[in-house]
């Protein structure tokens, strides 16, 4: 299973990062959230700030680019083999910053992706 973070993670059910926690547990993830409000998600306590971290396969981004902006060198040190920017993230700044250090971009949805088997 792929370690994954979820940076923009809300404890609000209604929105999307909150479902792709729950489905990315589902399908026997580990996850990360990681987001500005505390709260627990599918049993998981929401990270606050940018904690160090091993392992990580997955960043998947829930928060709009001018957003990221204060995440880039935090991202990129976690040096995850992916990045998914799900609807609203897409960040072509961030996308070439991370390909140059070989981090596989995907302009997708998380919870799309799970459910057609290509997460």
């Amino acid at each position: 299973m792929k370690k994954t973070v979820v940076l923009g993670a809300t404890p609000n059910p209604a929105r999307y990062a909150y479902l792709a926690i729950m489905r990315l547990v589902q399908y026997g993830h580990e996850v990360i959230p990681i987001g500005i409000r505390e709260g627990t998600v599918a049993g998981i306590d929401i990270q606050k700030g940018m904690p160090p971290l091993e392992g990580v396969d997955t960043i998947t981004l829930y928060l709009n680019a001018g957003r990221q902006q204060a995440y880039y060198d935090y991202i990129l040190s976690l040096k995850p083999k992916r990045i998914i920017f799900n609807p609203g993230a897409e960040n072509p700044k961030l996308a070439k910053m991370a390909g140059e250090q070989g981090i596989e971009t995907v302009e997708g949805c998380t919870l799309v992706m799970l459910s057609i088997g290509a997460y």
